[in-house]
């Protein structure tokens, strides 16, 4: 049977649940609904920041701000950009906002009491997020609101898929004789496509407005602007795309892209797919991919963020020239509080991003 190592964790996360969601009703007793408590996992809040279990002095007024929690760091960039200037009347939290990538990710009791106490809740709604379900039956806050990203999507979402020479989390190569009896699993990585950020802009603000009518006119108009620019670089990605020789990129990596190449019909070769917990790659998988890079002459391998880049030096050095590139897309996966203090936005990212796809293609 096929190990799944992110399925055992979800698993391991499922059972410390049932224990925490008991601690937060205990906790939940002595809350009123829209307090927040910082964790080592919170990170920059609009408004009021909370870091490290500190409570902040003027908590008494705070509590009367809007309370959103965001998990990932697209969600949290979104959320800002829509509020606007209201963002300084509204306690915004971006749960992971240590770096931790979500597939790791084990809720403290604090997160789950944040959750369960605020006003609106965005998450990406994927098996890494297995512990919000049990995380959503506190009654902290009875009329808080939630977004789903991959419900907003619906069909749109995803399979995870094994392209040719890409390597299982048993160590075979797509197209060996190997069977396994895994359920379903769908790509969680929602956000790194222009067009589903639009979408999910469209239901932000539209939640928003549910939960604080009297700035309805803001949040919409907002979200029309940032989705103009969205818009905008969506257009510059596929003139680029258009303009370049090769359709093909090729990850000495995980590949968590499949939203973002198929908005621009690329073709992809890579080690693993996007949410496999594999580093180590087959000596069949690194010669194939060194015979993709061959074959199509291609002037680069590419990695995510923080790679040790170890699987592509070795593709590297097995290819016939051993000259090329090895370049980094950023899939938003660890952007920390400073990043976010220093400017980095999900506009930001995705335009360097665009900087880098033009280079491997």
């Amino acid at each position: 049977m096929r190990l799944n190592m992110h399925k055992l964790k979800n698993k391991f996360k499922r059972l410390i649940m049932s224990a925490a969601t008991i601690g937060t009703a205990c906790l939940l007793a002595g809350c009123g609904a829209g307090a927040a408590v910082g964790t080592d996992n919170s990170g920059v809040a609009g408004g009021q920041s909370e870091v490290n279990g500190s409570e902040p002095e003027n908590a008494s007024a705070d509590s009367q701000k809007l309370q959103i929690v965001a998990t990932i760091f697209p969600e949290y960039d979104w959320v800002k950009e829509i509020l606007g200037d209201q963002a300084d009347n509204v306690d915004l939290t971006l749960l992971l906002g240590n770096g931790t990538d979500m597939h790791s990710f084990q809720p403290t009791m604090e997160d789950i009491l944040k959750v369960s106490t605020c006003d609106l809740f965005i998450y990406v709604g994927g098996e890494s997020d297995s512990w919000v379900a049990d995380a959503l039956k506190g009654a902290g806050n009875p009329d808080r609101k939630a977004i789903n990203l991959m419900d907003v999507l619906g069909d749109q979402v995803k399979e995870e898929e094994l392209v040719e020479g890409m390597q299982d989390e048993d160590g075979h190569t797509h197209e060996e004789e190997h069977t396994h009896d895994d359920e379903l699993e769908y790509d969680e990585h929602v956000w790194l496509s222009l067009k589903n950020a639009s979408l999910f802009c469209d239901t932000i603000a539209s939640s928003l407005a549910d939960v604080d009518p009297e700035h309805s006119r803001l949040y919409q108009q907002n979200a029309e602007d940032y989705e103009e620019k969205l818009a905008a670089l969506d257009q510059e990605y596929k003139t680029s795309v258009e303009k370049s020789q090769s359709k093909t990129l090729l990850f000495a990596d995980r590949f968590p892209f499949r939203y973002l190449i198929d908005d621009y019909n690329l073709t992809y070769y890579a080690a693993f797919a996007g949410c496999s917990a594999e580093t180590d790659a087959s000596f069949e998988t690194i010669t194939f991919l060194a015979g993709k890079l061959d074959e199509l002459n291609l002037p680069a391998v590419l990695t995510i963020e923080n790679s040790d880049q170890k699987v592509a030096k070795a593709v590297i050095e097995n290819t016939n020239t051993k000259d090329q590139k090895i370049l980094t897309l950023n899939s938003m996966q660890s952007v920390t509080t400073k990043d976010v203090e220093e400017g980095t936005t999900y506009l930001s990212i995705m335009e360097n991003n665009l900087q880098i796809l033009k280079e491997a293609l």
